[in-house]
């Protein structure tokens, strides 16, 4: 793409829709942390909706602005996002029932963004009447936030689901554990990332059948998609 103006909107509403799905994923760990008696990322600032506070270079950065723009260079559209923030602290020791509480607190990330994939969805119906406030080009950018919002939240929600400590996915596969499989299993913790970046970047370069990410694209993302779309009125996915 040669012409910025073309596609500077679409960066623009990538951006904020990644953006707030990433900020409000790590606010409702805080905020259920909070609800069940751990305080600790209230006293340390991270209790908040300030993307800032939450931004890791790596993954909030780095990683999703080349993915934002390799695509917008290479089609003008993003189809794709895929990132992390720095984590909420949580002391699972303080909470009132750590083991189920851990869990909870867990689970409220993804849940959050499944929450917002569907309010951005039911925002299709109402922007359906915008036409006769916003001009054209403006209302065709709205309907892509919403869209790309529905596919951030579903894609971060998602991933995080995944059953790898430290994301929150496999916090609740050891909150199910029996406590003497639950502690070796959590201690994969310190190479969890490193597993992650294996799955997603190496395991696919060495063998091009091997690519979860393509697979759960192509399989998991649009029974979701089409899941959203039917609870909120919408119809069915592509």
């Amino acid at each position: 793409m040669s012409d910025l103006g073309t596609w500077l909107p679409e960066l623009v509403v990538a951006v904020l829709a990644s953006v707030l799905a990433i900020t409000l994923h790590e606010a409702a760990h805080g905020y259920a942390a909070l609800a069940l008696g751990d305080d600790t990322a209230k006293r340390m600032g991270r209790l908040s909706l300030n993307p800032l506070r939450h931004v890791d270079p790596v993954g909030t950065l780095l990683l999703p602005g080349i993915l934002l723009v390799g695509q917008l260079l290479a089609t003008g559209r993003v189809q794709f996002m895929f990132g992390w923030a720095k984590p909420v602290p949580v002391d699972v020791l303080a909470l009132r029932n750590p083991r189920q509480g851990m869990m909870l607190v867990a689970a409220a990330g993804p849940a959050m963004n499944f929450a917002l994939a569907w309010l951005a969805a039911l925002l299709v119906h109402p922007a359906e009447n915008w036409g006769m406030l916003l001009s054209p080009d403006s209302l065709e950018i709205a309907y892509r936030f919403l869209a790309l919002s529905i596919l951030a939240n579903l894609v971060l929600g998602l991933f995080n689901l995944l059953p790898i400590p430290p994301l929150d996915g496999g916090r609740i596969v050891a909150g199910l554990l029996p406590r003497s499989l639950a502690l070796p299993y959590m201690r994969l913790e310190r190479w969890g990332i490193l597993l992650v970046l294996f799955a997603v970047v190496i395991l696919p370069q060495l063998s091009p059948g091997a690519d979860p990410v393509r697979w759960a694209l192509g399989h998991v993302l649009p029974s979701a998609l089409d899941l959203v779309l039917r609870l909120s009125g919408n119809g069915t996915g592509p």
